[in-house]
C-alpha cells in the first residue's frame, strides 16, 4: 500500500471542519448524493477496504482487484479535489471498523447502500446514530414508481414496471407514444452472429503503479481465491470509466440490438457495452448512459434494447430484491448464513466441478466457464442460457448456483445476482417475476450460438444437453402443467415416444453421475457412447 499512501499524502487539504461522509465501495462517484453537494474545503469521506468483507466469499480475484483499484484511484481523484479522505484497512467488519472512526470523526452521512447485506451491517450504526443514511441517488427510478406498477402487488411484471417508467419518465417516448410505435422490440433483437458486423475489440488500460499494488496485494493476500485478473482490461479510474462508455457509443450501441442474445467463440461481448462492473459501483450513472443512448442516433431496435437493460430490467430486479426482502418474505427456506434458499422445483443437487474449471467435452459450458474465470465477465445469454440453463436442467440447487454467480462475476452483488439467477435463471421462487423457467435444448444454443461446431457432440444426434431438457420436462411435469406458457413443451413432451424418454432419463442419470466426479462426459473411462457420449469431432 506504500505506493498508493505516497499518491495520497501529496495532496494536503485544507486545515478547518469537514463533514464526514461514509462512503461504500460501490458509490464511488461524486456526482450524486452528498458528495455532489458539499463543497470540497468542507468535506471528509470515510472508505474502508474490510478484509472480512473480501473473505467473506471466494471472490473472483479480477473482481477483488476491479472493486479496490477503483477504490483507491476514487480515493485519489477526491484528495484532487481538496477532499480529506480517510481510508481504513482493517480484518473487522464495517461496523467495528466505523464505530471506531466514529469515536474520532463523530457521526457521518451515508448514501442508503445498495447492498441488503452491507444495509444489515449498518444497521446498528444507524439505530445508535453514528451513520445517517439518506437516500440512494444512483437508481432511475423509485419505489414508488415499483408500487404503481403493482398495485395488487406480486407476482412482478417487468413489462408492466417498463411500461409504466417509460411513460413516468418521459424515456423513448413520442408524444406520448413509444418511440417506434411499441414498447420493447425483443422480438426483433435475436439474430445469430456469423462474424459480420465485425465485432469490436474490447478497450485496454494503460497500467499505473496504484493498480499494480492492488493487484499484487490480492494475489498474495487471496491467493486461494478464483479466477485470474485480466489486468489490461481492467478499468480503474474515473477517466477509463468515461473511456469505456465512449468506446461502448461508438463501437458497439448501433449493433447491440439484433446481437445481444448471440453468444460467439470469437468474441466474448460481441456488442455489448460491458458497463454492469462500472454501472454498479457507480463509476458511470445508470441515468448518464440512458440519457446518452437516448440522443444518440441509433436504430431504434439497438436504442431501445439497450435502455430496456438499464432502465427497465436492471431497476426492476433491485426493485423486486428490496420488496421481497432479497426473498426472504415469500420463502421459508434459508441456507446457513440466513439468505433466502427457494425452490420452487425441488432441485437440491451440489454444483458440478465444472463451474469451476473442470472440463465437461460441452463446448458450450466449457466456454463460458473458461471465459468467466479469466475475466469475470460473460453477458446475460451466456448466464442465462448457457450457465444458469445447464444448471438448472441438472436439478442443481438454486441457492448453490445464485452464491456461485455472486463470486464469479465482477458485477455481481446481492441486489443483482439473487433475482437473475433464483428469480429467472432458475425459476426457484416460481411466477414471481417470471412467467416461465427459462430452460433451452441443444437447438436454442446451436440457434444462437458457434459452440457447437467446435463441439464433439452434435446438437442434432447425441448432444446431451438434448435429453437433459426433456428429462427435465418430463420430472417437473405435474410441478409444471398448471403454467400457461408451458403448455406448448409439455405438449410436445406427450408426444415423444417412451422410449426416447426412457433414453433421457438415462442420460440425464448418466451426465448427472459424471460432473459430480468431476470426469468429462465421453471419457474412454466411462465406457459410454452412443446418443449422451461423446463422438468423433465433427469438421
Amino acid at each position: 500500500m506504500k505506493t498508493f499512501l505516497r499518491h495520497l499524502a501529496a495532496h494536503r487539504p485544507a486545515a478547518g471542519k469537514r463533514r464526514w461522509v461514509f462512503v461504500p465501495y460501490d458509490q464511488l462517484t461524486d456526482r450524486v448524493g452528498p458528495l455532489s453537494r458539499i463543497a470540497p474545503r468542507e468535506l471528509g469521506i470515510v472508505v474502508v477496504e474490510s478484509g472480512h468483507k473480501a473473505a467473506r466469499r471466494p471472490y473472483h480475484k479480477h473482481k477483488l482487484a476491479f472493486v479496490l483499484a477503483n477504490l483507491r484511484h476514487f480515493c485519489l481523484e477526491q484528495a484532487a479535489r481538496g477532499v480529506a479522505v480517510r481510508h481504513v484497512v482493517t480484518d473487522a467488519d464495517y461496523e467495528t471498523a466505523l464505530r471506531d472512526v466514529a469515536r474520532e470523526l463523530g457521526p457521518m452521512l451515508c448514501m442508503r447502500p445498495a447492498e441488503r447485506e452491507l444495509r444489515e451491517e449498518l444497521s446498528t450504526l444507524v439505530r445508535d446514530g453514528v451513520i445517517e443514511l439518506v437516500d440512494h441517488e444512483g437508481w432511475i427510478t423509485t419505489r414508488a414508481q415499483f408500487d404503481a406498477s403493482h398495485e395488487d402487488g406480486a407476482p412482478y411484471r417487468m413489462d408492466r414496471f417498463y411500461r409504466h417508467v417509460r411513460k413516468a419518465t418521459g424515456v423513448l417516448m413520442d408524444g406520448g407514444k413509444f418511440a417506434g410505435g411499441k414498447l420493447s422490440f425483443d422480438a426483433e433483437n435475436r439474430k445469430r452472429w456469423n462474424g459480420d458486423p465485425t465485432a469490436p475489440s474490447v478497450p485496454t488500460f494503460v497500467r499505473d503503479e496504484v493498480t499494480d499494488e492492488v493487484v499484487q496485494l490480492v494475489q498474495r493476500k487471496f491467493a486461494d481465491h478464483p479466477g485470474t485478473i485480466d489486468l489490461e482490461h481492467l478499468p480503474a479510474t474515473k477517466a477509463h470509466a468515461d473511456a469505456m462508455w465512449q468506446w461502448a457509443k461508438r463501437e458497439c450501441l448501433p449493433h447491440f440490438g439484433p446481437y445481444q442474445d448471440a453468444m460467439s467463440t470469437q468474441s466474448e461481448s460481441l456488442f455489448h457495452s460491458r458497463l454492469s462492473p462500472l454501472l454498479n459501483v457507480l463509476r458511470v450513472l445508470p441515468k448518464d448512459v440512458v440519457d446518452d443512448a437516448c440522443a444518440m442516433e441509433l436504430p431504434i431496435a439497438s436504442k431501445e434494447g439497450f435502455v430496456r437493460q438499464v432502465l427497465g430490467w436492471r431497476e426492476y430486479v433491485r426493485h423486486v430484491h428490496e420488496a421481497t426482502d432479497g426473498f426472504r418474505s415469500v420463502t421459508k427456506g434459508r441456507d446457513a448464513r440466513g439468505a433466502a434458499a427457494p425452490s420452487f422445483l425441488g432441485a437440491k443437487r451440489a454444483l458440478p466441478p465444472a463451474w469451476w474449471g473442470q472440463a465437461t467435452g460441452m463446448r458450450c459450458l466449457d466456454s463460458c466457464v473458461s471465459q468467466v474465470w479469466q475475466t469475470g465477465y460473460g453477458h446475460h445469454i451466456s448466464r442465462l442460457m448457457v450457465l444458469a440453463n445447464l444448471a438448472t436442467l441438472l436439478d442443481v440447487s438454486p441457492r448453490e448456483l445464485t452464491d456461485w454467480f455472486w463470486c464469479a462475476y465482477a458485477d455481481a452483488y446481492d441486489w443483482v445476482v439473487e433475482p437473475n439467477v433464483l428469480g429467472m435463471g432458475t425459476f426457484a421462487v416460481g411466477d414471481l417475476m417470471t412467467t416461465k423457467p427459462y430452460v433451452a435444448g441443444a437447438a436454442y444454443i446451436d440457434g444462437m450460438s458457434d459452440f457447437c461446431k467446435s463441439c464433439a457432440f452434435d446438437p442434432k444426434k447425441d448432444c446431451p444437453v438434448r435429453s437433459l431438457y426433456w428429462a427435465w420436462m418430463a420430472r417437473h411435469e405435474e410441478r409444471l402443467r398448471d403454467n400457461p406458457r408451458m403448455s406448448i413443451p409439455l405438449q410436445a413432451l406427450k408426444k415423444r415416444a417412451a422410449e426416447l424418454r426412457s433414453e433421457d432419463a438415462n442420460v440425464f442419470a448418466r451426465v448427472t453421475e459424471a460432473l459430480a466426479r468431476g470426469a468429462a462426459l465421453g471419457d474412454e473411462s466411462e465406457g459410454k457412447r452412443g446418443r449422451g457420449g461423446a463422438k468423433t469431432r465433427r469438421k
